[in-house]
């Protein structure tokens, strides 16, 4: 599955009325960690057709950083039935990941 670019007029369809688990990257260009993250989390994408998993870059999308708090990036977000169930700043292994998705699902 293809990972979804996030903004504030898609957030709600695409990240909040969703039924599987949904894992959102808030990065920025800028960011040497967010870009380190990147192709770890497209290729949770790739290989995982049972979440959906967006981005969200916060330089482009202040308003949906500002709604998650968020203060550093990168930032894994899981949402679960409209609800943040899990998240991890800073460069993380893709195990966590998936271990953050299944607590999440």
């Amino acid at each position: 599955m293809k990972v979804i670019e996030l903004n504030k007029d898609n957030f709600d369809s695409e990240a909040l009325n969703c039924d599987k688990t949904v894992l959102i990257d808030f990065w920025a260009s800028w960011c040497a960690p967010c870009r380190m993250l990147s192709p770890v989390v497209d290729e949770i994408a790739e290989e995982n057709d049972d979440i959906k998993v967006c981005k969200v870059n916060v330089d482009k999308e202040g308003e949906l950083a500002a709604a998650f708090q968020v203060s550093s990036i990168p930032l894994l977000v899981v949402i679960k039935d409209n609800k943040v169930v899990n998240s991890s700043v800073g460069v993380v292994p893709k195990q966590k990941i998936l271990d953050m998705l299944k607590i999440g699902g």
